[in-house]
């Protein structure tokens, strides 16, 4: 890597590797050197058609195989937005081949598939971060300094709210995400999961979990509706509803603590709703327009100085250890300690 460009290369050419591309493209501190997918033709076709909309000079090279690129001297750091159940081996691979590696959310299927990444690179020494991209949002830096202030109070209660409606077709290339041998896990695994990120971000770990998850309407193996309930350390009461199996949208996030309330509505536009008292503040803090931008920035920032990205993988797995606690409670009806 020269002092400020790091060289990109991507695990995979899926919709959402187009996302990557244009943060790599517009990072003011990177370029991309490769793209691999097990099928060279169909990575060709991916690089033509991102080359036709948001080209780089030179064009980045085609690798049939992931090995091919993790053996390119040209590449420094990779990102893998490859499919959940395929994320841990190949982190742990890219590591070994001495790159900085970028995963895509959730780490793991599991708190424990998390481990060996993490492991790997710090054998390895290299940084590895997890695209948990929320916590670069001006909403979350302002909101962390909030509570950081003192002005919210004791936290006394949170509140997390996704649904909508979402049924991808059998022939969806999306369809994975709801199908547990692919690596899918429903709404907890998918959307919740960053909203979970955000409040451990904020909040800490909670120390208790009960929960309920069920397929109500879509018939998955996976759960399209859940429901939890945390209790923070200091006894703070968190709920959450997460659903893919409602014809209405929503998507919320609230803190509320002895002296004031933060809320961020929609959770994704930028707004924040600050109440104390009767007084209502509101604040318009947009993400950028690809979110991934920042992510992509911090990370090589990470990587030249030496300090740790947003949500390196450590902080990442405390999330999959939630949800592991989230399905445990849901499955055995039995509250979860922490």
């Amino acid at each position: 890597m020269s002092e400020s460009i790091c060289r990109w290369g991507i695990l995979g050419a899926a919709d959402i590797a187009r996302k990557n591309w244009q943060a790599i493209r517009n990072a003011s501190n990177g370029t991309l050197t490769a793209v691999a997918s097990r099928d060279l033709e169909r990575c060709r076709r991916f690089v033509a058609q991102c080359q036709s909309c948001v080209p780089f000079s030179p064009p980045p090279r085609a690798c049939g195989s992931y090995e091919e690129l993790l053996s390119l001297d040209g590449v420094d750091a990779v990102y893998l937005p490859l499919p959940t159940v395929v994320r841990k081996p190949w982190a742990i691979r890219a590591a070994e081949a001495g790159k900085h590696v970028l995963v895509e959310k959730p780490l793991g299927l599991r708190r424990a598939d998390c481990e060996p990444a993490i492991a790997a690179a710090a054998a390895a020494g290299t940084t590895a971060g997890c695209a948990y991209y929320r916590r670069l949002y001006p909403a979350f830096r302002h909101t962390q300094e909030f509570l950081a202030s003192g002005q919210l109070g004791r936290l006394v209660l949170g509140r997390l709210v996704c649904y909508s409606w979402w049924a991808p077709a059998a022939d969806d290339p999306k369809r994975w995400r709801v199908v547990r041998a692919e690596g899918g896990g429903g709404p907890l695994a998918d959307v919740a999961s960053h909203m979970l990120d955000v409040l451990v971000g904020l909040a800490g770990m909670p120390t208790k979990v009960q929960a309920y998850c069920a397929a109500l309407v879509h018939g998955w193996d996976v759960e399209d509706t859940a429901t939890v309930a945390l209790e923070m350390p200091d006894g703070a009461q968190i709920s959450g509803a997460f659903a893919w199996s409602c014809g209405a949208w929503r998507h919320e996030f609230e803190l509320v603590g002895s002296q004031a309330r933060v809320s961020w509505q929609p959770f994704d536009s930028g707004k924040v709703i600050i109440t104390a008292g009767r007084d209502i503040r509101e604040l318009d803090l947009p993400p950028a327009a690809n979110v991934h931008l920042p992510l992509v920035e911090d990370f090589v920032e990470a990587v030249r100085t030496g300090r740790s990205p947003a949500c390196p993988l450590a902080e990442a797995a405390r999330t999959n250890a939630l949800l592991d606690a989230v399905y445990a409670a849901a499955s055995t009806g039995v509250e979860v300690c922490l």
